[in-house]
């Protein structure tokens, strides 16, 4: 355990001083460009070029059987952690056992596998304070291993072992299943749970991939037999990009790679397609209550929306910064908290993917006689969003927060790996980001302004409240024709 112990505290230190660094190159600049200057008086009166950084490239590798592999050396710490993205997902569950790919991930890890029992597998990575963790979400599966670096070629064969030949004990399949059943049971325990998983039905239907869920009989229904299938039509080598980071040798590293899993044989890798909500369906305005005894209404507000190459993605990305992003200086956040004192917690959020489309939302938590209230303030931001530029102050607080951020996307070696994994995986050029960020520096309040009439849109939200007390539908009964979302009973 002191090992353990040992290897996170290492983990965290390197975090907290790779941030104290940056911190400290930051205070430097400012102490030297503040001398530098002796007619500013006030600190707060000064400006800044944007913060010019160039990250370290890691090498691309590609092994004979289509796994692709990045390297980035770092000796700063005797540590290793190699991460492995791969191209499977609850997207690919059959109708009739939603809940399958997660469980299968869970047991790719519990169950034992690389002939080793679950037993001997925790018993091994407890001897030399080794981590890892599988498992398989909605788009993608993710494996990672934390390892000394003296022990990284054991480490390895573990790792690869519970990744090509899972052993899936049936124990570990039946204790699994009753994980997932208890976390089914109990999810209707939280307003906000709730909401969320709703409002997500509302935006692309209940038997969509993206916000289907699993129930006590489709869990019930899996078997041993259906995870032995998943993996093996879904999990392979030219499906699978790794990220190693950390104390290694480069050439070592590649021949232990190739040691663990340069043997393992291609296989016909599923293509992540999911596909859109029809325009009708889009447009379409939904209003939707959940009655639960709750001392705050929980709100979700908003539609479909982009994916993250879509061209006018960053003028939509500084455009919801502005409106209910950036917390403390975002409109919503002035006008429904600071000015009217409604909501407590309130915001907007854009969530974009390449994989299925975006959702843009507003949120918040209030009380339920000033429900009604805060759905017209909503409406009233997104129309004055629409209606007219934004300030320059705003753009500039809001270009300046991306772009000084954007540092933090490459702040240590796994962040700079793990990045280049995600947008390989998604199909985006290496320097997505950077283009990002060079279009955040040159974007007009006409750009925001055009994006926020061309995706914003008052006239097909969807809305969904949690909360108790039949003025609730009274409340939501001006915005459209209301509803009510029967929860079924879970267990």
């Amino acid at each position: 355990m002191r090992q353990v112990r040992r290897q996170r505290l290492g983990r965290s230190v390197r975090r907290v001083g790779t941030v104290l660094g940056m911190l400290a190159m930051l205070l430097t600049f400012v102490e030297v460009a503040y001398s530098a200057d002796p007619t500013v008086s006030d600190p707060r009166t000064m400006t800044f070029k944007p913060v010019e950084f160039s990250p370290p490239e890691p090498e691309r590798v590609v092994l004979d059987n289509g796994m692709v592999v990045y390297l980035l050396e770092d000796h700063e710490l005797p540590l290793v952690t190699i991460t492995t993205t791969m191209r499977t997902g609850s997207w690919l569950d059959p109708t009739d056992k939603i809940g399958l790919a997660g469980i299968t991930g869970a047991v790719m890890r519990t169950g034992g596998g690389g002939g080793l029992s679950a037993e001997q597998v925790d018993a091994e990575l407890e001897q030399f304070a080794a981590d890892v963790s599988i498992g398989i979400g909605r788009q993608s599966g993710s494996a990672s291993l934390d390892v000394l670096s003296k022990d990284v070629n054991r480490g390895l064969e573990i790792f690869a072992g519970l990744i090509r030949t899972p052993a899936f004990e049936p124990a570990r399949v039946e204790l699994a299943k009753l994980q997932a059943i208890e976390g089914i049971r109990r999810r209707q325990d939280s307003p906000g749970s709730i909401v969320g998983r709703e409002f997500a039905k509302m935006l692309y239907g209940a038997a969509h991939p993206s916000a289907r869920e699993s129930s006590l009989d489709s869990v019930n229904r899996i078997t041993r037999d259906d995870l032995v299938t998943f993996h093996r039509n879904t999990i392979h080598p030219n499906g699978m990009i790794l990220g190693v980071t950390g104390d290694f040798k480069r050439d070592e590293m590649i021949a232990s790679l190739r040691t663990v899993f340069g043997d393992w044989e291609k296989g016909t890798v599923p293509e992540l397609k999911i596909s859109d909500v029809s325009e009708a369906e889009m447009s379409r305005p939904v209003v939707r209550f959940v009655g639960k005894d709750t001392s705050q209404t929980h709100l979700r507000v908003g539609h479909l929306s982009i994916k993250e190459n879509d061209p006018d993605y960053v003028a939509l990305a500084i455009a919801n910064d502005i409106l209910g992003g950036s917390s403390f200086r975002s409109r919503l956040f002035n006008d429904v908290r600071s000015k009217r004192g409604l909501a407590y917690s309130v915001g907007s959020r854009l969530h974009t993917g390449m994989h299925d489309q975006g959702i843009w939302l507003m949120r918040a938590e209030t009380k339920l006689i000033s429900t009604q209230e805060v759905i017209e303030r909503f409406v009233a931001n997104i129309e004055r969003m629409r209606a007219e530029p934004v300030t320059d102050a705003e753009l500039a607080e809001a270009k300046e927060a991306y772009v000084n951020s954007f540092v933090f996307s490459f702040s240590s070696p796994s962040a700079i790996v793990s990045r280049l994994v995600e947008l390989e995986y998604d199909g985006l050029p290496k320097d997505f980001l950077q283009q990002l960020r060079a279009k955040v520096v040159k974007l007009t309040k006409e750009e925001v302004l055009a994006a926020a009439k061309k995706h914003l849109h008052p006239d097909r939200l969807k809305i969904v409240a949690v909360g108790s007390g039949e003025a609730l539908p009274k409340a939501l009964a001006t915005f459209g024709d209301v509803k009510e979302i029967k929860l079924s009973p879970e267990g």
